[in-house]
């Protein structure tokens, strides 16, 4: 069996890779078994014979470590950490320290960073720019953030190049400041947009972006308009203009294909962002510049809205589905596991999806017993259930084995009956797996997911169906009381607080 290839660490550095390849030389050199395998493996003309093995060239060692992380070559190796080096970002280092200087204080609180930002910050970058309007005098990034044209415009009009200079404490351009800035929602529109105007005017790159801690998705301007995210909209809002800032943006030759945008978006059901990006190409085209930059470390755009689609079939965005599908995505192909978007909808809880499915090209649903079986279940089918039951003895079983997190997921639907049935059939009230996608890595239990959700009659339910509060999530430490606290559930709190052992609480 082949050797895997690795992920490169984190913050990759070139110096780095080059001390690799000269240590990798030297192993090899010196005779060592793990590296001469390696090189045998992965070198596609090995060196055969000690005199090959005691003249192992760097070139040749560079070349392994190159293909170690899964890169063709080193010239491409070595673009892609130079890129990694070039556009990545660490907001998080920002935050143990307090800038000097007033202009990067104000522009620390007043953006959405990704980190741990919260809207009282944004209230007192507000209060900083009242005490110390001059910050803006001069600065081109803030200038940009509280769209004061004024001196933008003079700004850009003694240094142009100012309009794509980084700087700032985040090493932004202008515009991204623009994009970010979330500490004063009352700025008008037009302020907004004769801003972001003059920027690209004066040269802004409307796909200018970076790279959140190195990862290789783009946080990129339309990423910052549209905002949101898994933090939620409370604490990671879409820009108070962000239709028609987007729109500016795309019509300058923002890329469509935003797959950190696409992300931060897909948790909640509304689509104004997906049916502004399907105006101007979304899912089609080559990517852009960051894919081109990035090459295959980024999906092609049709590969990225399939992706889009699974999560809107998952989770039963049936809308989304509909405006997915209506813009030519590729219903047909079976997933990389083999399932097919009809069968994706029936196990996950979302049959109400599947003649629409078919009506537009996707296959006639086809499951195996046990994919059948989770469908059932999901439906609280009870005469499907018992004829698969009455055909294959054991499939309870067999499903309680592969499946031993699905109380989770059916807590996830929303499905009292789903639950109730499960613990009828054998499965553990108090199974561990993910809410936020149909898997048994053990995250969470069902009742985390209704003091999540604030459910209170589930919550109810499976209390006694014998779920025990007391149980702490894999994840995060907490018991069901403490994510009810967390999520401000008051009547779940009022629910669980009598029934979850103080010690359980307070570790």
């Amino acid at each position: 069996m082949p050797t895997p290839t690795l992920p490169l660490p984190d913050e990759p550095s070139f110096e780095q890779l080059r001390n690799q390849a000269r240590g990798f030389q030297r192993a090899v050199r010196s005779g060592a078994p793990e590296a001469l395998a390696e090189v045998a493996e992965r070198h596609p003309q090995p060196p055969l014979g000690p005199e090959a093995v005691a003249s192992f060239r760097l070139s040749a060692a560079q070349l392994v470590i190159a293909r170690r992380y899964d890169f063709a070559s080193w010239t491409r190796l070595k673009r892609h950490v130079e890129l990694i080096e070039r556009y990545s970002r660490f907001p998080n280092r920002l935050l143990s320290a307090d800038p000097v200087d007033l202009a990067d204080r104000f522009l620390r609180q007043a953006c959405l960073s990704y980190e741990n930002t919260v809207p009282a910050e944004w209230t007192q970058a507000r209060a900083l720019l009242a005490e110390h309007p001059e910050i803006t005098a001069g600065n081109v990034y803030v200038a940009a953030a509280v769209g004061d044209t004024a001196e933008l415009g003079r700004v850009l009009a003694a240094d142009p190049a100012a309009a794509s200079r980084e700087g700032g404490p985040y090493r932004w351009e202008p515009l991204m400041y623009l994009a970010y800035a979330r500490h004063d929602p009352a700025i008008g529109a037009d302020a907004v947009l004769t801003a972001a105007r003059l920027l690209l005017n004066a040269g802004a790159d409307p796909n200018a972006g970076y790279l959140w801690h190195g990862l290789p998705t783009p946080f990129t301007v339309l990423t910052g308009v549209f905002g949101e995210g898994e933090g939620g909209p409370i604490a990671q809002p879409r820009h108070p203009h962000s239709l028609a800032l987007a729109r500016m943006l795309l019509e300058a030759g923002a890329d469509p294909n935003d797959g950190q945008a696409l992300y931060n978006r897909m948790f909640l059901p509304d689509n104004d962002h997906l049916e502004l990006l399907f105006d101007f190409g979304l899912g089609t085209g080559d990517g852009g510049p960051w894919k081109r930059r990035m090459g295959d470390a980024l999906e092609p755009p049709a590969t990225m809205l399939r992706g889009e689609l699974a999560w809107a079939i998952t989770h039963g965005l049936a809308e989304r589905v509909r405006l997915i599908a209506e813009h030519g995505v590729d219903l047909l192909t079976p997933y990389e596991d083999g399932t097919t978007t009809t069968a994706m909808a029936a196990t996950t809880g979302h049959p109400e999806l599947i003649e629409f499915l078919v009506s537009r090209g996707a296959p006639r649903l086809e499951l195996s017993p046990e994919d059948a079986f989770v469908a059932a279940v999901l439906a609280v089918d009870r005469r499907s259930l018992d004829q698969l039951q009455r055909e294959h003895s054991s499939l309870a079983a067999e499903v309680r084995v592969t499946r031993p997190g699905l109380v989770v997921w059916a807590a996830a639907t929303g499905s009292r009956g789903a639950v109730e049935l499960l613990v009828e059939l054998g499965f553990d009230v108090n199974a561990m797996g993910r809410a936020d996608v149909p898997s048994n890595q053990p995250w969470q239990t069902a009742l985390h997911r209704a003091a999540d959700d604030g459910d209170l009659e589930l919550a109810r339910t499976l209390l006694l169906l014998g779920a025990d509060p007391d149980i702490k999530d894999a994840r995060f430490g907490g018991t069901p009381l403490g994510w009810a606290r967390y999520f401000d559930r008051q009547p779940i709190i009022e629910l669980l607080e009598p029934v979850t052992a103080p010690e359980a609480d307070s570790a």
